[in-house]
């Protein structure tokens, strides 16, 4: 379906008006006549027709036709067209090849001298359970990216085209570009080819229809947790008519949301089914939820299956419960106590794996996609970041916002500080460098929460450093060593020439003359430390006026995601100035904080928009700049007013923490509308950015696992 509209000459029936639909097959082949079968009420003939020549009917009001006004909804039908099937395919590699030319390609190496024979053989277990995550994922952006995925790696080889498609799409993982507002680069014409001989009459000598599977020009907002045709009335239509445990479970990180008419097209999905949501015969609702574990049970056993061979092999016992409790809950639905495993997990393996992050669900943001982190314990980098995840129950009860919101219970969250070896599933587009789980706010409000740094991915994106107490740096063939008293940092890289500076760059183009001196890896790595702290801080679960009970994700719904990662960046930038006052960061400069995370927002913002990182670096940019925070010169380079931003950042500390606070989805609508939006002096930065070809993110290459999967698992 590529889009519906009301026609001026419209028919209504008992005061109801009929919209029309428009749908677009593209078939291999034509599809015989006499294989239609015609609702005679409603359709007298069909026939084949060049669309320009139809246009050209249409536009001159031939009576044969049913009347569509050409110049108005109805025609983006032939600007479809014409942009789906007239391409120039030397103009498509060009671009596809700038494309992916914004990603760096880094492998991340990393020694795995230290771990024991039995962990080698469980690292190896995990790493193609992690595939299995990998499959999930592509089945839950959308329903037929799994036939798509399979048809471009098989096509890969025929042309430079082809090879350039299969490329780009492994870093996007959809047909949809992370860094373009996910937009489609790929057409209908790239798609697989899929035989559904029941769907027309049977015709002697022809097989049946055979499609291409055809792709929204945009990301569906529901990804493939919801039917692509449900809008948010019929869902709280449906949701209210449930019990309390009915809505628990259908507003859940754990379930998908089905029609019974729905008949599926992709025989690779499950069918048929339990329906935990409601039995009452003569139910006016189409819709029902099932279970993850039902959903994805051919993937999900057989990650269960590699998870507790793995636990029966280790001999470290947080990790044998971590992935014993991880697989039962791949298979019960109920991920409470692996996830209680997970944040209690102390080995030289550090395992996250399981449905996690709500970024895809753009309706509600209430469903949880999969991914997969494999990677090894770094000890002394963990004993070095432990001051800030002690401090937590400190920063909440300093927190500018009113008393009543704060929590007096906030548990210390343990940091974790890692070599990334493998990563699978909601990894698409740029990397993140940390991440701060879980997202259940049961254990958050009863345990806290956990953060896992990625030191190597960090390294790999930001590889000019200006730290404190930097005593000695060495550049050989063989890598880069820093050596000093506040971090240590060894990257073995055999081909450092690959690595590509982004935030130095970022800052030369953009950041005044005076002050591009203050901005440091330092400034950067201590940030995105309290930035995953703060997801940890501030207001989870709510009471609201009339008492009851529920939690920030539920009222702000869509909105959540991009408000609680501008809460992390701007409450991040309070808790450094307050730790900072407070003594616990010596040598820390306040000044290199804000003038790196001014540069950090242009860095960000180039991720796009449509991506709650972005929109939520742009909402702290657009208010600090309308604060005078921020200052944008003549010259087209920025500044820091080192005299206004910290009240600039206070205040919008308080308005995000107190909209949360409240559940005011009014507030937090108006507040990312107002703010987080590529303003004119954001424009005038990534045009600057883009004219000297700063990469945006790099593309990680995985050796270990490369050794462990089948070429054609990897992906």
């Amino acid at each position: 379906m590529i889009f519906d509209f009301l026609p001026e000459t419209v028919r209504i029936t008992n005061g109801d008006k009929f919209k029309t639909d428009v749908y677009l097959v593209t078939t291999l082949d034509p599809i015989p006549l006499e294989a239609f079968t015609l609702q005679e009420s409603e359709v007298s003939a069909v026939k084949y027709i060049h669309y320009l020549k139809y246009k050209s009917l249409l536009g001159s009001q031939n009576s044969e036709y049913v009347p569509y006004d050409v110049d108005g909804q109805y025609g983006q039908l032939f600007d479809i067209l014409t942009q789906r099937y007239q391409v120039d395919n030397v103009a498509r590699s060009l671009t596809l090849k700038k494309q992916l030319q914004r990603y760096a390609s880094v492998p991340l190496n990393v020694e795995l001298a230290g771990l024991t024979d039995a962990n080698k053989e469980v690292l190896a277990l995990v790493i193609k359970a992690a595939a299995m995550i990998d499959k999930i994922f592509h089945l839950q952006v959308w329903y037929s990216n799994p036939c798509l995925r399979d048809w471009l790696e098989k096509s890969a080889a025929l042309s430079e085209l082809d090879e350039l498609k299969w490329a780009y799409y492994r870093i996007n993982k959809t047909p949809w570009s992370s860094l373009d507002e996910n937009e489609a680069y790929l057409t209908t014409a790239d798609s697989a080819i899929i035989l559904v001989p029941e769907a027309t009459r049977q015709v002697r000598g022809w097989k049946g229809l055979e499609y291409k599977a055809a792709f929204p020009s945009k990301i569906p907002p529901g990804a493939n947790f919801y039917p692509p045709d449900m809008n948010k009335m019929e869902f709280e239509l449906w949701k209210n008519s449930l019990t309390e445990d009915q809505q628990s479970f259908v507003t859940g990180f754990f379930s998908v949301i089905k029609r019974r008419s729905e008949y599926n097209l992709d025989l690779s999905i499950c069918k048929g089914g339990f329906d935990s949501t409601n039995h009452m015969e003569g139910s006016t609702y189409d819709l029902y939820g099932i279970p993850f574990s039902q959903e994805y049970s051919s993937f999900l056993s057989k990650a269960a299956e590699l998870l507790h061979k793995a636990g029966d092999i280790t001999s470290s016992p947080s990790l044998k419960r971590f992935l014993h409790t991880k697989a039962s809950a791949f298979l019960s639905n109920d991920y409470y106590e692996s996830d209680i495993a997970w944040m209690e997990l102390d080995s030289e393996l550090d395992i996250t794996i399981g449905p996690y992050e709500t970024y895809e669900d753009s309706i509600f943001g209430y469903k949880a996609t999969f991914e997969a982190f494999i990677a090894i314990r770094d000890e002394k980098g963990t004993a070095q970041v432990k001051l800030f995840g002690d401090n937590m129950q400190v920063l909440e009860q300093n927190l500018p916002m009113d008393d009543a919101y704060k929590s007096k219970d906030v548990s210390a969250a343990p940091i974790r500080v890692v070599q990334l070896v493998y990563n699978a599933g909601d990894v698409k587009g740029p990397q993140i460098v940390a991440f701060n789980l879980p997202n259940d706010e049961r254990i958050v409000k009863d345990r806290g929460t956990s953060m896992v740094m990625l030191k190597n991915v960090s390294e790999a994106k930001y590889c000019i450093f200006f730290g404190h107490g930097l005593s000695l740096i060495i550049l050989s063939s063989f890598g880069v060593f820093f050596m000093g008293d506040n971090w240590t940092y060894n990257i073995l890289v055999s081909h450092f020439s690959r690595f590509k500076h982004i935030l130095q760059p970022i800052a030369n183009a953009c950041i005044t003359n005076e002050q591009r001196e203050f901005v440091d890896f330092d400034s950067y790595f201590t940030h995105v430390i309290c930035h995953e702290c703060c997801h940890g801080i501030g207001p989870h679960t709510i009471t609201l006026p009339d008492g009851k009970e529920t939690t920030v994700r539920l009222k702000l719904q869509e909105l959540h995601s991009a408000l609680e990662e501008a809460k992390a960046d701007t409450v991040g930038l309070w808790a450094l100035r307050f730790l900072t006052l407070q003594g616990l960061l010596p040598g820390m400069s306040l000044k290199s904080v804000y003038t790196t995370i001014l540069a950090g927002c242009f860095r960000s913002v180039r991720f796009g928009l449509s991506e709650a990182h972005g929109k939520g670096q742009a909402l702290l940019f657009n208010w600090l700049y309308e604060k005078k925070a921020f200052i944008f010169n003549a010259d087209e380079t920025f500044s820091v007013d080192f005299d206004k931003v910290e009240d600039a950042v206070e205040s919008l500390s308080r308005e995000i923490l107190t909209i949360q606070a409240k559940g005011d989805k009014e507030s937090a609508n108006l507040l990312l509308q107002k703010y987080g939006v590529m303003s004119e002096p954001l424009k005038v930065a990534l045009q600057n950015l883009e004219r000297i070809q700063v990469p945006v993110d790099i593309a990680p290459e995985f050796p270990i696992a490369k050794e462990v999967l089948p070429e054609r698992s990897f992906c």
